[in-house]
């Protein structure tokens, strides 16, 4: 592929200014897809569907990430207790995205949600290191202490496979 036929976006700071600006710099190139591909980590894949559901609802937006077992996600990421704090950020994220205007809603599982409920009272605001206890709106993400729990929260594999689920979406 040419060098000419690749365009990039690389002014965003999230994944809703991504979607935002990627969608303006096809459009300055005379470019209106009908479907796009949402590449990202596993666990990012349903917040990055719902995000360009609200902001592009008018593309077909389909999700890819490396398949991979949970475990073997952990194990290459060469940081597990980074995956865990960003599954339990990201969950938060599906949950309170919709009410700020910025994501479609979607119905969580209760085991999901009660595998994020045991999560969130371990976890701190990035930059203060105390308990936040169960977010709310506007709040910082979660992140979860790993430590010797994450072995012992089979949970967090259920997180995972739903977060990474891209095939059941409506």
């Amino acid at each position: 592929m040419p060098d000419s036929a690749i365009l990039v976006e690389p002014n965003a700071g999230n994944t809703g200014e991504n979607i935002e600006l990627s969608r303006e710099l096809l459009a300055s190139a005379g470019l209106t897809p009908k479907s796009v591909l949402l590449v990202s980590t596993p666990y990012m894949e349903r917040r990055s569907f719902a995000t360009a559901r609200k902001l592009w609802p008018e593309v077909e937006a389909l999700c890819a990430s490396e398949p991979m077992e949970f475990d073997d996600y952990l194990k290459s990421s060469g940081d597990e207790k980074l995956v865990i704090d960003m599954l339990a950020g990201d969950l938060q994220r599906i949950i309170e995205y919709p009410k700020q205007g910025s994501a479609i809603e979607q119905d969580v599982p209760e085991n999901v949600y009660a595998a994020y409920e045991d999560l969130t009272p371990r976890a701190v605001h990035p930059h203060q290191g105390r308990s936040c206890g169960r977010p709310g709106p506007g709040s910082s993400p979660p992140h979860a202490h790993a430590g010797s729990v994450l072995r012992e929260e089979p949970r967090l594999a259920e997180v995972q496979g739903w977060a990474g689920c891209c095939a059941s979406w409506v």
